[in-house]
Formats: structure tokens, C-alpha cells, sequence
């Protein structure tokens, strides 16, 4: 399975919706302009639909981009709202537990789902 390593030590959730037709480049423009953080960094930057269910992962790696994308099939990612800030910062950690399903402000999570294609 891939999954961010626990160890990033910059994770930034844009905490608005995006519209997950957005591209590297869309995603990129998001993390230098409204993030205000250099898109080729390596720091990780999060992005979420407004369902809530479809989320975006972008990080530079040495010599490209990666996107990462998890689309739950049932309940939605535990997005920060409380917050006044247009952005929030996590750790690797915090952002692995936040894909496992778990409410990381509360540590509470999504039940499991088993899920079949041919039922």
C-alpha cells in the first residue's frame, strides 16, 4: 500500500473545498498562492472535496510531482472547520491517521468497511 510516510514533517491541509478535477498544476497553484508555501518544497499539501469524500495528496520528489488520491466509499474525512485559518498544518502522523478514518482532533474513528466490487 502507499501512504505518505509517517515521518513528513510538513503537511498543510487547505482546509476550503477544491473542485478534484484540479491537476498538479491546479493543486500547485493552490500550495504557492493561497498556502503561500513553495509547491517544490517537499512538504506535503492536502486537499479535500466538499462532500468531504474525495481527498488530494501533492508533494514534490526530487525531480517531480506525486498526487496521491482516496476516494471513501461510505462516511467522510474529519476536515477541520473550528478553525479560522485558510490553512492547517499536521504531522505525518496526524495525516496517516486522518486516511485511516480517525477524527484527528477528537481520535475517533471511521468504522471498517468491507467493501466487494461483485456483490
Amino acid at each position: 500500500m502507499l501512504r505518505p510516510d509517517r515521518d513528513t514533517p510538513r503537511v498543510y491541509l487547505h482546509r476550503a473545498p477544491v473542485d478534484m478535477r484540479k491537476q498538479i498544476d491546479g493543486l500547485a497553484i493552490l500550495a504557492k498562492e493561497v498556502i503561500q508555501q513553495d509547491p517544490t518544497s517537499g512538504a506535503l499539501f492536502a486537499f479535500i472535496n466538499a462532500r468531504r469524500n474525495k481527498l488530494k495528496l501533492l508533494v514534490w520528489e526530487r525531480n517531480g510531482f506525486i498526487v496521491w488520491y482516496k476516494r471513501l466509499e461510505r462516511d467522510k474525512f474529519h476536515w477541520p472547520r473550528a478553525s479560522c485559518e485558510a490553512v492547517v498544518r499536521l504531522t505525518g502522523e496526524q495525516l496517516n491517521w486522518l486516511l485511516d478514518g480517525y477524527d484527528v482532533w477528537r481520535m475517533k474513528p471511521h468504522e471498517v468497511l468491507h467493501f466487494s466490487v461483485f456483490s
